[in-house]
């Protein structure tokens, strides 16, 4: 995700909305972690369940070089692009480990989280996410205001 002070803007905006109130309409939960809505309307009647998006959540996970050094480019499958469920991520972070297992070193997770819970939301049709083990590990209200990419520009 690019550092720009739109996302960061956004993202705040997003998860004060979130906090103050989520996506309830009638005062009760019917949404999923992230406040994902888990049922479909329909105009002929009442709501259905929809069924979760399952693995595999990343379609690819490979290593390329930069300007700044080493990245994994991850690209998110379909399903792990509208996955919601409260494990989701840990289970496409071992997907990720599986496909990269260098991938584990400090930071990285963190990346991928950030990326997983903003990117997914803020740039839905971003073909990759790329995480860099030389980026700092941050706090995470850090790594949200550089956009998941903190101590340098996107790669």
């Amino acid at each position: 995700m690019p550092r720009h002070p739109t996302i960061a803007v956004t993202s705040v905006a997003l998860v004060t909305a979130l906090a103050a109130g989520g996506c309830s309409q009638d005062g009760q939960d019917s949404t999923g972690p992230a406040g994902v809505d888990a049922t479909m309307s329909s105009p002929d009647g009442p709501a259905e369940p929809r069924t979760p998006p399952a693995p595999p959540f990343i379609a690819s996970s490979t290593w390329g070089d930069s300007d700044y050094g080493v990245t994994l480019k991850v690209a998110p499958s379909p399903a792990g692009r509208t996955a919601s469920g409260p494990f989701d991520a840990q289970m496409a972070w071992q997907e990720v480990l599986q496909l990269s297992p260098d991938a584990k070193t400090p930071g990285m997770w963190e990346q991928f989280e950030c990326h997983w819970s903003w990117a997914r939301i803020l740039e839905p049709a971003k073909a990759t996410w790329n995480l860099e083990p030389w980026r700092p590990v941050v706090s995470p209200d850090r790594m949200l205001a550089e956009g998941c990419n903190p101590g340098g520009p996107e790669v």
